[in-house]
């Protein structure tokens, strides 16, 4: 027996060895072939995850996210330990053991796969986390040996490259959560819990380790029941693994599973101010870095000024829209069995904003009763409609409606708003709503901070849902009247002064082609000599035309070359009306620099870009500041910054042309935006036939510009401008602004000297002169007398100079068409 014994044991033993070298080869012709042409593992430990880049609003809140995939990539230092072993319990109880792979799981996994072979059912994977990080940074999605073998081979070099913190760090951050959110930090964040990892409970850290085997399974709303099974699983192995008290287990998983989100109140809504932060940064860093390089971004936006600007911006358009008629019922619907299905079925305008959609059941002289979208009922009552006069051709409208019917019928299908704290008579009708229409108007509001650049606040348009078209920016529109004040700094800085006389009288220029051309003032009046300040005020063509054929188109395209305008501007007598077009911000931008003082500024959406880590990458204000740094830094001593800006107007004229566009506000065309005891200065603007109207005005710390009309240049209709429909945006946004932004008065340079003169003449005032203004003059100035009148006599020399197009200029109740004997010729 024993020799029998001796053997087998020997033959046995021969086997096994046979075996094992048998196992070893297949093993390294496995590694070998599988292992050839793997992606270079190295590459992990350089790593650079796609990071969203967010931005913030001047109050930190968050203004706009940029990104492919929902991440925030999280240091494994800054990962609290609940969140850590919620997913050891769930994924890898022995990742800080095994060598990368966990060859009893891996086994178990092989049984069971090869139950499951026979039934065709999906395969489990038995992955260590450092699979599932080769496999989600360097493989693909794909069930299949080869790949799990590769996974393996993966796993090892892994390893042997990176610690466990590194691997476990680049797997928390990685890991796909579901609803497009990648990383724990961005589940718990943005996704799901509305807070930081800090913050998470057990059953919170638990619920977000139980989606990464299959998200979609477990989502906290469709997949309730399987989203807190699989949960409340997770807990119990923590409990089992020895993370958490039996005590604690049982209390985690009796809870609720409660998804919130994050605070809504964290976001700051501005559509086209967030595109123009897109754009600047795209720009500066390329798509790649905008959308994964986790930039922190702070903006210039105000949110408070912001809210104020869209809020004046809509209001004003609604108020001229209103005022030119009623545009009738945008649908109508048969008041059938199944009135209240088809009414569902009518999908909102664009732009509807706070307005609802209702369908009128019956009218009486003083009320109309409605049905709205969501099966409630109310009422529109006479004086809620009453402005509702049907709008005609040619912007005419008609008398005003005597009774509901003559507005509304049965079966109309209107846009309302509801109407705050009026109580209803009738119990069955317990709200009361206005008869409202989203205005077919457009507009533009932008607000800078005149000494920085800074955009403080940017409104383009109406609504963004119904255009993303940013009227600020992207719209090139012609300014009229709005120009002038750089015709007139051309003046100033020729020599004259507010004092000086120009000819208001007919002007008639011959164009060669066209005919002739014989623009009017407002009042179809002339004035005959009058002084620089009143042509400004009063927004007279006559004096202009005369005053820049005097300087010279060239010095005046000179002039607005410093502030941005000249390359906007032809070499033709028409650009002193503002012929050419410019963008909103673009004006605006140049009125600043004449609030501050005549210094350059570049309009800036953006104070500071960070990058990933920290660094500073950008900053708008670029000076360095000597005193804030170093031993002898005081910290209660405000600093001294140097200022480098470009001087583009001197200060004693621009003084001058502030002086005469606060004489605009007080008793020109801007008075309606005129604000008691708060100085304010700005010029409006009205194309000809009403195409466009401009207002853009300034404070000593605040310039604000608005620009309204129709995208498809159209009439804004008779006696409506600059004047009328611009102002009163503007003179809303200030008032509401004054608070925020108190505005001090203008800052005089030393060396003016300032005399008290009469506004018709322009010669010192006399003792008993009611009608004077206090004039600043440069030394040696000041007007004895004046008869050195400005334009006699240029009528033969004005033929040669074409205007583009012809423009209205801004009266004191508005526009007015000019007396054209020629067709308008627009380029």
């Amino acid at each position: 027996m024993k020799p029998f014994l001796s053997s087998a044991f020997k033959i046995t033993l021969l086997s096994g060895f046979l075996g094992a070298l048998i196992a070893i080869s297949f093993a390294i012709i496995l590694i070998r072939g599988y292992g050839r042409n793997l992606p270079d593992h190295a590459v992990l430990a350089k790593y650079s995850p796609q990071i969203t880049t967010r931005v913030h609003a001047g109050d930190g809140r968050i203004l706009a996210e940029f990104k492919r995939e929902h991440r925030l990539f999280v240091p494994i230092g800054e990962i609290p330990d609940i969140v850590r072993v919620a997913f050891l319990s769930a994924e890898d109880k022995d990742f800080y053991t095994h060598p990368g792979i966990d060859v009893q799981a891996l086994t178990r996994a092989v049984f069971i796969n090869l139950k499951y072979l026979a039934t065709g059912r999906r395969l489990v994977g038995g992955s260590t986390i450092t699979q599932q990080v080769a496999k989600n940074f360097l493989l693909t999605n794909e069930v299949s040996y080869e790949r799990k073998v590769k996974e393996a081979i993966l796993a090892f070099r892994i390893e042997r490259a990176l610690t466990k913190e590194q691997i476990f760090e680049l797997y928390l951050n990685e890991i796909y959560l579901g609803e497009g959110t990648y990383g724990v930090a961005a589940a718990a964040a943005m996704k799901y819990f509305g807070k930081s990892l800090t913050d998470l409970s057990i059953e919170e850290a638990a619920y977000l380790a139980a989606l990464p085997k299959a998200p979609s399974n477990y989502h906290p709303i469709r997949q309730h029941a399987a989203a807190v099974g699989r949960r409340n699983w997770v807990i119990g192995r923590m409990a089992e693994d020895g993370w958490v008290s039996q005590t604690e287990a049982a209390s985690s998983s009796a809870s609720s599973l409660t998804i919130t989100g994050r605070p809504k109140q964290e976001r700051v809504i501005a559509s086209w101010f967030s595109e123009e932060v897109r754009r600047e940064l795209k720009t500066l860093y390329g798509e790649t870095n905008l959308y994964g390089g986790g930039m922190s971004v702070r903006a210039t936006i105000d949110p408070k000024l912001q809210h104020i600007a869209d809020t004046a911006l809509a209001d004003g358009l609604e108020t001229y829209d209103r005022r030119h008629g009623w545009r009738g019922a945008i649908s109508t619907l048969p008041l059938d069995d199944n009135w209240f299905d088809s009414l569902k079925k009518y999908k909102p305008p664009l732009g509807i904003q706070d307005r609802q959609i209702a369908a009128v059941i019956r009218t009486t002289p003083k009320v109309a009763y409605i049905g709205l979208q969501d099966g409630t009922y109310g009422s529109i009552h006479f004086e809620d409609l009453k402005w509702a006069r049907k709008r005609l051709k040619r912007q005419r409208i008609g008398p005003s409606p005597k009774s509901v019917s003559d507005v509304l019928s049965p079966g109309d299908v209107v846009t309302v708003r509801e109407l705050p704290n009026i109580q209803e008579d009738i119990p069955d009708l317990p709200r009361r709503y206005s008869l409202d229409q989203i205005p077919n108007i457009d507009g533009a509001l932008v607000a800078i901070d005149p000494h920085t650049g800074r955009v403080l606040a940017m409104s383009g348009g109406y609504s963004a849902d119904r255009s993303q078209f940013n009227r600020v920016t992207q719209a090139n529109r012609q300014p009229g009247s709005a120009i002038k004040p750089f015709i007139y700094l051309s003046a100033l800085e020729a020599g004259h002064t507010p004092a000086t006389l120009i000819l208001d009288a007919p002007v008639v220029v011959n164009i060669p082609g066209y005919g002739l051309w014989k623009p009017q003032n407002y009042s179809g009046k002339i004035y005959g000599p009058s002084p620089m300040r009143i042509g400004l005020e009063k927004s007279r063509n006559l004096m202009t035309i005369r005053l820049a054929e005097y300087i010279g188109i060239d010095k005046i395209i000179s002039t607005a070359d410093r502030f941005g305008l000249g390359q906007r501007m032809r070499p033709e007598l028409g650009s002193a009306l503002g012929s050419g077009e410019v963008t909103l911000l673009e004006l605006t931008s140049a009125y600043a620099m004449i609030a501050n003082g005549g210094l350059k500024i570049s309009p800036s959406f953006i104070d500071t870009v960070h990058d990933r880590n920290g660094n500073l990458i950008f900053r708008h204000d670029n000076r360095k500041c000597q005193e804030c740094i170093g031993p002898n830094a005081d910290p209660l001593m405000p600093p001294e910054l140097p200022n480098k800006k470009e001087r583009v107007a001197d200060p004693f004229y621009r003084y001058q042309l502030v002086s005469m566009m606060q004489g605009v506000v007080e008793n020109g065309t801007g008075r309606r935006v005129r604000l008691t005891g708060r100085p304010l200065a700005g010029k409006t603007g009205t194309t000809n036939k009403s195409l466009d109207a401009w207002f853009v005005g300034f404070s000593s710390n605040l310039t604000v510009g608005v620009f309204v009309g129709f995208d498809q240049p159209r009439t804004l209709g008779p006696r409506e401008g600059g004047g009328s429909v611009a102002a009163p945006i503007f003179g809303r946004f200030m008032r509401e602004a004054w608070p925020i932004l108190p505005g001090a008065p203008f800052k005089t340079p030393p060396g003016l000297e300032f005399v008290r003169v009469n506004r018709l003449s322009g010669l010192p005032a006399k003792q008993g002169d009611k009608n004077t203004v206090l004039e600043a003059f440069l030394p040696g100035t000041i007007p004895s007398a004046n008869d050195n009148v400005i334009g006699a006599g240029l009528n033969e020399n004005l033929g040669e100079m074409i205007p583009s197009i012809l423009f209205d200029e801004d009266g004191d109740d508005e526009v007015r068409e000019q007396d054209i004997s020629v067709q308008d010729r627009t380029n």
